[in-house]
């Protein structure tokens, strides 16, 4: 008999075309999935995926196996939450997506927050760029994710926490210092510093520069915030950071300066998104309010955020 696991394991091999991405999307290992794969194949007597060196292409019959895959794992999923929706808020598994842009500013102070509000929850964290983790939430894999909005999609439903300023970081003494706030035009034939494909945060960051005009984006990129400020601060160059990154990547000791834009200050906006079939809705939105809550906290005692 064909297993839960393995059609969801199909659906993530149709969702990336890709074995080793797959397996990644499952945290599983490649072999592990390739031999689930096969062992449904062998179980329905016919070729759902055709394998070559290059790519992985679906078969006729394995789209129409994975479109009813996605139908009955959807089943499921309302299934475990129409059980779950009789138990105390925030009870059971969550299994939360977050970007590596947010996750890392938001989740330490925010986890005992949740443990003390929602003991009875199990809170399982992954941390991924947006297009995979929206792929997982998709696939049933994740429950919610914290990330950057808007995300396009009918079948998605988000609510909107907060708005987060963009500032520009430059090394102490660096001659934009002297100004109280910048402005786009200030990023004019500037060296700026981005984070690496794939970040929803260097495309928001390059928006910005579309408003300057003509900054000169570095040939060289950084996979994290962390490694951004290191650059910026041996003189590479400047970057744009996200406000709820300040206190942790912009310390006294960081040989790092930042100055606010003028307003209308160019921002993001953080929220929760989740599938619009879930029926947990309103476990989502007692977590948004915990976030709130934390995050409400932090600003009152951080300078750097209430500036």
């Amino acid at each position: 008999m064909m297993s839960l696991r393995q059609l969801q394991y199909l659906v993530a091999v149709a969702d990336h075309l890709h074995f080793r991405r797959a397996a990644e999307a499952c945290n599983v290992s490649q072999p592990a999935l390739s031999a689930q794969i096969q062992q449904l194949e062998e179980n329905l007597g016919a070729q759902l995926v055709e394998r070559s060196q290059r790519k992985v292409i679906l078969s006729p019959i394995g789209r129409e196996v994975v479109a009813r895959a996605r139908r009955l794992l959807t089943d499921v999923e309302a299934l475990q939450s129409s059980v779950q929706e009789q138990a105390p808020p925030l009870s059971g598994t969550l299994r939360l997506g977050v970007i590596p842009t947010v996750g890392p500013y938001v989740l330490p102070a925010l986890m005992p927050r949740v443990r003390t509000e929602f003991p009875r929850v199990s809170l399982y964290l992954r941390e991924e760029k947006t297009a995979e983790l929206i792929a997982q939430l998709r696939a049933g894999q994740l429950d919610l994710i914290l990330l950057a909005l808007p995300v396009a999609g009918n079948d998605l439903q988000s609510v909107a926490l907060f708005d987060d300023p963009f500032v520009l970081v430059m090394p102490v003494g660096h001659e934009l210092t002297e100004r109280q706030e910048v402005c786009e035009a200030d990023l004019v034939d500037r060296q700026l510093l981005l984070l690496d494909d794939g970040h929803c945060l260097r495309d928001q960051a390059l928006q910005v520069c579309a408003l300057s005009g003509a900054p000169h984006v570095a040939d060289f990129s950084a996979t994290s915030l962390n490694t951004l400020v290191q650059m910026v601060a041996n003189g590479l160059g400047l970057t744009l950071m996200p406000t709820l990154a300040l206190d942790v990547e912009v310390r006294a000791e960081s040989g790092l300066e930042f100055r606010r834009f003028e307003d209308p200050q160019p921002s993001r906006q953080i929220g929760l998104l989740w599938r619009r079939s879930s029926a947990r809705k309103e476990d989502f939105h007692a977590f948004a309010e915990t976030i709130r809550r934390q995050l409400r906290s932090a600003r009152s005692a951080s300078p750097a955020r209430s500036a």
